[in-house]
């Protein structure tokens, strides 16, 4: 029997150790894949170079290499360039990561992201021609539909809870009860990291929402939980909004989580299998990227509500394909096995920090609490990256 899938308190990050988590920004590659089946795409400080600029409908796996200095980041976009059909983040300089996605026939663009900030770079056209048929079995194609119809149900809700909480907290900031709006503020956040792979596919309400002060560009507009975080918690020597400057963004929070509630929310959206799988990694990926280092919440340090949440998105949308999983032979049994005792492994360490409806001060953690914690980061992202692979096939 599957254990429970949770939606449990929220929680999350960690600061002030990033040399421990410099082991989890690179990710683990598939081995099962092999290279002459992959396109290859190398990325640069300046540019992506994608080998083979078609591909046949189905799941493509992707082979890149990073040959650059920095974190990069690899999108596969919608013919608008702006909604993003599958993404690779976290690829380490001097790493090679397989990715797989699921496109349908149709026409496409390549691009990367140099330390995952700023506008994709370039844009190169890649189509996807007719494919195979799908060799589903009707079972099968009955509970990849089933898994879709669950999480896309789970994303509306999750949503839906963001938006009251959102409203009700950015009330307590614009009418300047501060007490108030730090007690909502790790709380609130909570339905937005669950969810957060999601949201990134809708190009600018990520940032919008989400952008951290150190991923500013010059000129940059800072919107946002981090800006009004900064304001919340106030650093030495810095100034804080008066009441029309919270107004300003306590308005425009709310504006962008509605438009990200009616996104989710109209009639042709979906999700497909790939994405739900491969937002569970990248779900984790968030976690080893800005929660073990302590880099997400640098003004409150709530950083664990957010890693929590983060495990538990990261638990549902397993938790959604986990039956589909299981048809997939031994090595599906054996992963399905491997990702149930690494999420109770995770859930249990988390279960320590905890402080009444939340978690303690990430400052509280010592450098050996930080390191067991990203020990078991890496413990659950490596079966993660395989998921889809698995499935998909």
């Amino acid at each position: 029997m599957p254990r429970p899938r949770h939606l449990g308190p929220i929680a999350g990050s960690l600061a002030g150790a990033a040399a421990v988590a410099l082991a989890l920004t690179g990710c683990v590659p598939n081995k099962a894949v092999a290279e002459a089946e992959a396109v290859q795409v190398t990325l640069t400080d300046t540019s992506c170079t994608v080998k083979t600029a078609t591909a046949p409908a189905g799941p493509i796996t992707f082979q890149i290499t990073n040959t650059g200095s920095d974190v990069n980041e690899f999108e596969v976009l919608a013919p608008d360039k702006l909604r993003i059909a599958g993404e690779k983040e976290n690829i380490g300089p001097g790493t090679t990561v397989n990715y797989v996605v699921q496109l349908a026939e149709g026409s496409y663009y390549t691009a990367c992201k140099k330390g995952m900030v700023g506008s994709p770079t370039s844009l190169a056209p890649f189509t996807v021609t007719k494919g195979a048929a799908d060799e589903k079995s009707p079972s099968e194609s009955k509970q990849v539909a089933q898994a879709v119809a669950n999480y896309v149900s789970y994303v509306k809700d999750q949503a839906g809870q963001l938006l009251t909480a959102t409203q009700t907290f950015a009330a307590a900031y614009k009418a300047g009860d501060d007490a108030a709006a730090r007690a909502q503020y790790p709380a609130t956040r909570t339905y937005y990291e669950r969810i957060e792979p999601t949201a990134e596919q809708f190009g600018d309400i990520d940032p919008a929402l989400d952008l951290r002060e150190a991923d500013l560009e010059q000129g940059q507009n800072w919107t946002g939980w981090h800006r009004i975080e900064k304001d919340l918690w106030a650093p030495a020597g810095f100034t804080p909004s008066d009441p029309a400057g919270r107004a300003v963004l306590a308005d425009q929070l709310v504006a962008d989580t509605q438009k990200l509630y009616d996104l989710v929310h109209a009639k042709d959206f979906t999700l497909t299998l790939d994405q739900i799988s491969n937002g569970a990694a990248g779900l984790m990926e968030e976690v080893s990227r800005t929660k073990i280092s302590g880099e997400e919440e640098v003004f409150s340090h709530t950083d664990l509500w957010d890693f929590q949440a983060n495990v538990e998105g990261a638990d549902v949308a397993y938790g959604n394909v986990r039956a589909v999983l299981l048809e997939k032979g031994a090595t599906g049994k054996a992963t399905a096995k491997k990702l149930d005792s690494e999420f109770a492994t995770i859930d249990k360490l988390l279960a320590q920090y905890r402080s009444g409806d939340g978690f303690v001060s990430y400052t509280e953690l010592s450098t050996a609490q930080v390191k067991e914690l990203s020990d078991s980061v890496n413990a659950l992202s490596e079966p993660l990256s395989q998921l889809t692979s698995i499935l998909v096939k």
